[in-house]
């Protein structure tokens, strides 16, 4: 029986169509209680002509109308006269009115009393005369509440269209635009992940590890008079695991986790952001201790003041300040630590920054070595994968990855067997994915003319030979002209993994840049469009080195950059324009001086280079193993270069 009570009283949802179908009701109301339209309309003359057949029962006059209905005697609108004129019966007859059968429109009433009175004495006729006043109360009443109803009814509509709910939702979605948007994991059913599920960052689970220890154990820190912090943030490239290390922290911790992004608090109306955050507090604070993750703070963190070009109040201002108060302000819960994400630190507010806020910055960065394999373990737990598959050769092949681009590896290369028809995910399907995620797909049935091919293979090789020759740049280990993507050709290279780079490092990767179009010019002696990208690149190496980094011996030991992204430099420089041309000159400087270097190395080594691009002609793919026999062993290694090649 208690199972029935609950089933039974359970409260039922009320439904927004409702008030769409009030909304018609009224409409059809007014339609069918329009008394001047329920009936045909005849002539005046035509009036005249119908009246003297004597069929006329009644004439009802209103005082405050000008029309008048015109009820026939019983079987006279079955006549030959009335035919076409006579309006039938209304089945929808409302507040048991009776409908005309046909109306006339007058100008004057009492001119048209007075003909009425005179045709019938004149001509005998015994139709009554009624003279009433229109009761137009509740037509009245409809039309003046009828706007009222219909903006209630598109005000409805917008609330629930801004709160998320659908057109038959429930009606508890309504009024909830100032309630929290975040979702709430429960620590005993929702949260599954813990420390053991996220791969590398191991710098940033010690740092988060302690925030655990503070939830867990409160009493260990606060009984020797420390402080639970505030809130950690996570900065760091996207796809390094910033919310994947957030919700493994509440799985350790086995607390309530409150999950949202930042634009959950933009809306477009006044207030509405400052509102929910209040109510997320609010409820973090019933459920406390608890952890409130927010990913992409920096919708509403951003600094205060910037590029408010209309002095008024901002939303997102008002949403800040919320956020600061509740953070660090009177009444604050020190159980509720927040948590949050961002990939631009640099442009949140100051405020938001300060110790007792986010009193910690965790920076996710990219994964090395050692913790790429340890993410290619964790992906590959669900592939079938061959045998021998070395997951250190594969961390070697991907530099500068991020976990969400090794997940993306793993999975095209799954594709990519099954769509070669193999039973498990090979070695070559790995070098595949990383081909087609970095350089895009392979588009072998582009036409390209034979001239033009030419051009791109001695483009091609003008790249590999420079690299190859150096000492500082990036070690070669493949170059190919099959068109990829928009390139028409690429050259893939193993980047060394540095913490620093020296100037010499950055010149010679200049060099190789630059070797592409360099080799135009050896072989052909002009160059083409098809360096657009190589100079792109290295004009903004070059200006780097200039502007930020300080290794132009011209400009000096001078930065000017602004880290802390306070100042627009796109609209004012922070140097003068007799800075600006030395600048300029100096950038035109460098990159003039490593492309006559280039043009220097591929002339000394022209027979190389031609014997490069004719392979690459013929075998449109060549790899590392070709390189040696041509040009022999490589004078610069290292350390990090693979000894296998692609086969």
């Amino acid at each position: 029986m208690a199972n029935d009570n609950k089933n039974t009283t359970k409260k039922p949802k009320f439904n927004a169509y409702w008030i769409y179908g009030l909304i018609g009701v009224f409409l059809i109301f007014l339609i069918f209680t329009n008394d001047s339209d329920s009936s045909d309309k005849v002539s005046y003359s035509k009036f005249k002509e119908l009246i003297e057949y004597n069929d006329v029962e009644t004439i009802k006059v209103t005082t405050n109308n000008t029309v008048a209905e015109i009820f026939l005697k019983e079987g006279a609108a079955e006549k030959d006269a009335y035919k076409g004129l006579v309006n039938k019966k209304s089945s929808f007859l409302l507040m048991g009115g009776e409908s005309a059968d046909f109306t006339i429109k007058y100008l004057n009433l009492k001119n048209f009393e007075d003909y009425l009175n005179e045709i019938k004495e004149e001509k005998k006729l015994d139709f009554e005369i009624e003279s009433t006043q229109q009761n137009n109360s509740i037509s009245n009443f409809i039309f003046s509440i009828l706007p009222f109803v219909l903006i209630i009814g598109v005000w409805i509509f917008i609330m629930r269209r801004m709160s998320g709910g659908g057109a038959g939702g429930g009606g508890g979605q309504i009024f909830n635009i100032g309630k929290s948007k975040a979702k709430l994991f429960d620590e005993k059913t929702d949260i599954k992940s813990s420390f053991k599920d996220v791969a590398g960052l191991e710098g940033a689970k010690e740092e988060v590890q302690e925030i655990v220890d503070f939830l867990k154990n409160p009493e260990k820190y606060t009984s020797l008079g420390g402080k639970i912090p505030k809130g950690a943030l996570l900065v760091g490239p996207p796809g390094t695991g910033k919310t994947l290390l957030a919700k493994a922290v509440a799985g350790e911790a086995q607390v309530p986790f409150f999950s949202l992004s930042g634009s959950d608090f933009v809306e477009m109306f006044v207030g509405v952001g400052a509102s929910r955050v209040r109510d997320l507090f609010k409820q973090a604070k019933e459920k406390s201790p608890a952890i409130i993750f927010i990913d992409e703070i920096d919708a509403i963190g951003r600094a205060r003041g910037k590029n408010n070009f209309t002095g008024s109040n901002d939303e997102r201002e008002n949403t800040l300040n919320q956020l600061l108060t509740e953070m660090d302000g009177f009444g604050t819960n020190t159980n509720v630590i927040v948590m949050a994400a961002t990939n631009r630190a640099d442009i949140l507010d100051k405020a938001l920054m300060r110790a007792g806020r986010f009193d910690r910055q965790i920076y996710v960065d990219l994964p090395d070595l050692n913790e790429r394999k340890e993410i290619f373990e964790v992906h590959l737990k669900p592939l079938k994968k061959a045998d021998n598959l070395d997951t250190d050769f594969l961390s070697k092949q991907t530099p500068g990855f991020s976990g969400a681009d090794i997940a993306n590896v793993c999975n095209e290369a799954a594709l990519i067997a099954a769509r070669k028809g193999k039973k498990a995910v090979e070695k070559q399907d790995f070098l595949d994915a990383v081909d087609r995620i970095v350089g895009g797909l392979e588009k072998k049935n582009k036409i390209i003319k034979p001239e033009e091919k030419r051009r791109i293979a001695y483009h091609e090789a003008g790249h590999a030979t420079i690299s190859w020759m150096t000492e500082h740049a990036d070690p070669l280990v493949k170059v190919t002209i099959v068109p990829r993507g928009q390139a028409l050709g690429a050259a893939w290279y193993l980047p060394e993994e540095r913490q620093i780079t020296t100037k010499e490092q950055l010149l010679d990767k200049m060099c190789s840049l630059l070797g592409g179009r360099a080799a135009e010019e050896v072989e052909m002696g002009n160059y083409s469009t098809g360096a657009q990208n190589d100079l792109e690149r290295t004009t903004k190496q070059a200006s780097a080195m200039v502007t930020i980094y300080g290794l132009s011996d011209e400009i000096g030991h001078l930065s000017y950059y602004d880290s802390s992204g306070q100042s627009d430099q796109t609209f004012l420089k922070p140097y003068s324009e007799k800075t600006a041309e030395k600048i300029d000159a100096e950038i035109r400087k460098m990159i003039d001086e490593q492309y006559a270097r280039a043009i220097q190395i591929l002339t000394n080594n022209k027979d190389k280079l031609t014997t490069l691009a004719e392979l690459l002609l013929e075998k449109e793919v060549i790899f590392k193993d070709d390189l040696e026999r041509i040009f022999g062993a490589r004078l610069f290694t290292n350390s990090d270069e693979i000894s296998d090649s692609e086969e």
